[in-house]
Parts: C-alpha cells; structure tokens; sequence
C-alpha cells in the first residue's frame, strides 16, 4: 500500500470530523504507519495546547492504517482497546503518530503509538491498543 492509496481510503471512508482534523498520510508500511496532523485553533483546548480527544482520534486513524498496511489493503477493523498516556501539553506546528505494528492475528492485531510534537520532536503521548479484524 502507498500514502496515495491510503490517503484516498481516508477521504472515502473515515466520517467528516475525523476528516476535518486535516490527518496527513506521511508512511505507511506492513510493520506500521506514520500520520500527522496540524495544531490549528480548532483542536486547542484552554492553554493553547491540543485537546486530548483530537489526539485519541490520530491515535486511532494511525491505527487503522497500520493495519492496513499490514493487511496489505483495506480491511475493516474495530478498535476492541485504546489505552493513552499522556505524558506533556501538546503544542508545536504539527503532532505526527507513528503506529506500530506489535503482533497480528487472524482475529486480532496488538499495536502501539508513539505521538510527538513537531518541530521539537518530543513525546506528548503513548498508546496501545487492540483491534478485532472483521
């Protein structure tokens, strides 16, 4: 699978408020995916900082898409876990997810995330997660 591919699935399948967070396909591999999303006014919280919810939503949508590129296409998933740590105030120009891979089954795939800040490159969030493949 190619960001184009799995930029296009975005836009065609993934409901309108996801859509407006402006996610960005930045890698996408079988072993995992990379997304981002910019830090607009519409996603800050009081503080100036993104809201925790905007952030659990790429968390999840870098999740899909690591599994489908592991599938090696679009296969419907639903998210069974989602656990996040939050671990500093997100700011910065950009927030990126990169979502790994941990181990797929035929009924289950186990991921991780990783969500930093850019462009200073530090961690704002952990997660894992579990999905069930339908």
């Amino acid at each position: 699978m190619d960001i184009e591919t799995a930029t296009r699935w975005l836009d065609d399948h993934f409901t309108d408020w996801v859509r407006a967070l402006d996610i960005r396909v930045d890698d996408v591999a079988c072993t995992g995916a990379v997304l981002s999303m910019p830090v607009t006014n519409a996603i800050k919280r009081s503080g100036g900082i993104a809201a925790g919810p905007a952030l659990t939503a790429l968390t999840d949508t870098a999740m899909v898409v690591a599994c489908a590129g592991h599938n090696r296409g679009f296969r419907p998933v639903a998210t069974v876990t989602l656990d996040t740590q939050f671990l500093r105030p997100a700011s910065g120009e950009r927030i990126s997810c990169t979502a790994t891979i941990l181990r797929a089954g035929r009924s289950l795939i186990f991921l991780r995330a990783a969500l930093t800040e850019e462009p200073s490159g530090k961690d704002v969030a952990h997660a894992t997660a579990t999905f069930a493949v339908q």
